[in-house]
């Protein structure tokens, strides 16, 4: 850890939190006592998902408040970007939004002395190939879930990884995941719990037709591509639960490891069993 000089800071506040405004106040007296500019991102419109929202370049620490809904939203401003977020939940503790609101200035001043870590979460590039032409890139912080607006009919689809064949998968759907997005929709649908400092991509089937089609786990720099021989109406692939499109007969999607990672800004007194021990309810927490 070392000391982490700051002079410019935004604030971006999770939609439907009108609670947050006045914690930007109170962040504005306490960037103007230390001669830090502040800059609110989406504050005004209070809309996290507003995908005409940018972050300005001079920012170089990045205060979300909200919840990990809002984190995820934060996540997709970055674009090439590696600032430090620090995450502030407005409810429950959370995955990512560690920091609770009456730790947020202390946080600021212990982040300032260098008595904070950062830790690097892995990114997903997940492309949309179609008749061999790129149509759409996203990045995710958690997963890419193909699967029906209207969960009525399976799906299929054929998986490679790093262009060998896997298998021919016949499920209600599929979830490429991160680590840090392995306590996500993927823990839901029966996939393992990974530690979010490890590099591995998760690929877990939901709801499959053979039993023995189970999660897979598989190492960080691999290639995951899903191929679809046959797409009915109505099959969608979902970034981070936000950003979603239509598939089509024979689109590929594929997934791979970002170059760039997600830097969250992680409190001394909390660790991520803690979290899970919290948000799992073990041994009756």
């Amino acid at each position: 850890m070392s000391t982490f000089n700051f002079k410019t800071i935004g604030v971006f506040v999770g939609p439907q939190k009108p609670e947050a405004l006045a914690v930007v106040t109170d962040l504005h007296v306490w960037c103007q006592n230390r001669e830090i500019k502040l800059i609110e991102i989406g504050v005004e419109t209070n809309q996290a998902h507003d995908e005409s929202i940018e972050l300005p370049e001079e920012i170089d620490l990045l205060v979300v408040l909200g919840g990990d809904g809002t984190m995820l939203g934060a996540a997709r401003l970055m674009g090439n970007r590696q600032v430090p977020v620090l995450g502030v939940n407005f409810g429950w503790l959370g995955y990512l939004t560690e920091f609770t609101l009456g730790e947020l200035f202390l946080a600021l001043d212990k982040l300032s002395e260098g008595e904070l870590s950062i830790d690097r979460r892995m990114l997903l590039d997940i492309i949309l190939t179609r008749e061999g032409k790129v149509v759409a890139t996203h990045r995710a912080l958690n997963d890419a879930v193909i699967n029906h607006a209207a969960p009525v009919r399976m799906i299929e689809l054929e998986c490679y990884i790093d262009d060998m064949f896997v298998n021919r998968f016949r499920a209600d759907g599929m979830i490429i995941a991160t680590p840090t997005g392995s306590t996500a929709y993927s823990l839901s649908a029966g996939g393992p719990i990974v530690h979010p400092g490890m590099s591995a991509i998760m690929i877990t089937p939901i709801c499959p037709h053979m039993l023995s089609n189970r999660p897979v786990v598989v190492r960080g720099e691999s290639v995951v591509e899903l191929v679809f021989k046959r797409a009915i109406d109505g099959l969608m692939l979902t970034i981070d639960g936000q950003q979603g499109m239509n598939l089509m007969p024979h689109d590929r999607v594929t997934a791979k490891r970002s170059k760039v990672t997600f830097d969250l800004i992680r409190p001394t007194n909390r660790n991520y069993f803690e979290v899970l021990r919290t948000k799992l309810k073990w041994g009756g927490v």
